[in-house]
């Protein structure tokens, strides 16, 4: 072992890189301190805990974050209605922030001067980790071992990561023959690299007619043939969401099934009873190649069922509720939030003036979207708002109401000048 340099806490995941990077930490002298947040992934965190120890953390901090992560990230999306490059619904981007904030008050309550994270030095997380560790502690030192000539000279490849791997004993769950990359939480599953990295491949391991990918395990395989019980939402809704109420104008309050009933009322049951409910029926999943802020391409493959229903559920009431002007004002800092949430400036003083915006506009924004979802597609059938802005006899083609028609020629007329 290398000489004492002091303490550090890693952002562990229990994956391949992260594994390695805890035991090569430690063979470059630092005291590590693993840190695994509970956003959603289904994962055993207490093995995760033991193989951490195993590994030779000095200490092991797992914390559920989920009901955080929904509340205080995943909300304020749904009211910016955030989309990137018009169909990326930031599942990463917004995980990020939320574990770098514990991860600094870990490394203050530790007494570490440093934080490590296992990103690589061409993507964007290493971006987002480290804006938002900075902005939360500046005097705060990274350590992004795949930016350290020693660390990736070493390692060129996952190949020579497993191989690592093997020799220390570290036990991981990639395999040469599934070399892809896969980041869940509560939002989404992301898979990229690997085969993923030929943007002209289809799938790997086609299951059924379709040919298409055996990746996704929130959805599912996309076989020939609709989903179980599918039909049945064909022929009637498949749930009522309720939008708005007292400090909630603009995120979802209540899910309601109105096949069975079933009802769930706080931010972190119905996030997850919709990731459910979306997930059997294939909705939410993209196939894009985007534009990292770094400045090349990727692909990437998505799955955001939950997220994805949220969207077009706020979307409708918001165009019901609101005023056309006020969100044409507000479409535009809902790009500008994408790119900086996107980009890794969640803790900037940009990003909170533009979230304190959409905030101050959701406020008219509440009321019920009656949706279905089928075979992959969310279909909104109808909604209702105390805060309405329709109004049924002003716009009826049987009544004239409080209206001139005669007054059109004018205006009319006046738009045809230029």
């Amino acid at each position: 072992m290398a000489q004492s340099k002091g303490t550090v806490v890693l952002a562990y995941s229990g994956g391949l890189d992260t594994s390695c990077i805890l035991v090569w930490l430690r063979e470059q002298g630092y005291d590590v301190v693993a840190y695994l947040a509970n956003i959603g992934q289904k994962e055993d965190f207490e093995a995760a805990r033991k193989k951490a120890l195993a590994l030779g953390a000095k200490k092991v901090y797992i914390e559920d974050v989920s009901r955080e992560f929904v509340e205080r990230f995943i909300w304020p999306a749904v009211q910016a209605n955030a989309l990137y490059e018009d169909r990326y619904l930031l599942g990463t981007a917004l995980a990020r922030p939320c574990i770098a904030l514990r991860l600094v008050e870990i490394a203050q309550r530790e007494g570490a001067q440093h934080v490590a994270h296992g990103a690589t030095g061409k993507g964007n997380d290493q971006v987002r980790f480290e804006l938002s560790c900075y902005a939360l502690c500046p005097k705060i030192k990274v350590v992004a071992p795949w930016r350290l000539p020693e660390f990736y000279q070493r390692f060129p490849g996952r190949r020579e990561l497993m191989d690592y791997a093997k020799k220390h004993g570290i036990p991981v769950p990639v395999t040469p023959q599934t070399p892809w990359s896969m980041d869940e939480n509560l939002m989404h599953i992301s898979y990229e690299a690997g085969i993923l990295e030929n943007p002209k491949v289809i799938d790997h391991g086609s299951h059924g007619a379709g040919g298409v990918s055996c990746l996704c395990s929130l959805i599912g395989n996309f076989t020939a043939g609709p989903p179980v019980c599918a039909g049945r939402l064909r022929r009637r809704p498949g749930a009522l969401i309720e939008q708005g109420k007292g400090r909630f104008q603009g995120v979802p309050v209540k899910v309601t099934n109105i096949g069975d009933g079933a009802t769930r009322s706080s931010a972190l049951e119905l996030f997850v009873y919709l990731n459910d409910i979306a997930g059997k029926h294939g909705v939410g999943r993209i196939d894009i190649v985007e534009n990292r802020f770094v400045g090349m391409k990727s692909r990437g493959i998505y799955e955001t069922p939950a997220g994805t229903i949220l969207h077009h559920a706020h979307l409708d009431i918001e165009a019901f509720t609101m005023d056309r002007e006020v969100r044409k004002i507000k479409q535009g800092l809902s790009l500008k939030f994408s790119e900086l949430v996107y980009n890794g400036f969640w803790h900037s003083p940009e990003c909170e003036f533009v979230r304190e915006c959409i905030g101050r506009s959701q406020e008219p924004v509440l009321g019920t979207v009656r949706l279905s979802v089928f075979k992959g597609q969310v279909y909104i059938l109808g909604r209702e708002s105390p805060r309405s802005l329709y109004n049924e006899e002003l716009v009826s083609m049987n009544v004239q109401g409080d209206y001139e028609p005669a007054d059109a020629t004018g205006f009319i007329n006046i738009n045809s000048l230029r």
